[in-house]
């Protein structure tokens, strides 16, 4: 798993000081960072949490998104967000060039 790999150098760790740590073996670990074993949800937590990391500090899908457009277009009626979709479709169509048939 190479989140785990990459937390451990950038934490300064051999696998053996990482392992011992995280009360696991070093072949253990060798195994999850190369792939060969998928570990538990709780085990990369703990791994990362002795690297000094966590799962936070990885940006979660849709961070940073303002929704407040979202949540008006979810109060119009669909009539309204068909005319409005229609009127936004129609000024795209002025700014895109005409092909030729």
């Amino acid at each position: 798993m190479k989140l785990i790999r990459h937390a451990r150098k950038r934490a300064g760790l051999t696998q053996q000081e990482l392992a011992s740590r995280a009360g696991m073996s070093q072949p253990a670990l060798a195994r999850i960072e190369s792939g060969r074993s998928v570990p538990r949800f709780d085990t990369v937590v703990r791994l990362l949490a002795e690297c000094g990391m966590s799962l936070e500090a990885i940006p979660a899908a849709g961070s940073g998104v303002d929704r407040s457009t979202i949540r008006r277009m979810l109060e119009l009626t669909p009539r309204a967000r068909l005319a409005l979709a229609a009127r936004e479709a129609k000024a795209v169509a002025r700014l895109a060039p005409r092909q030729r048939s």
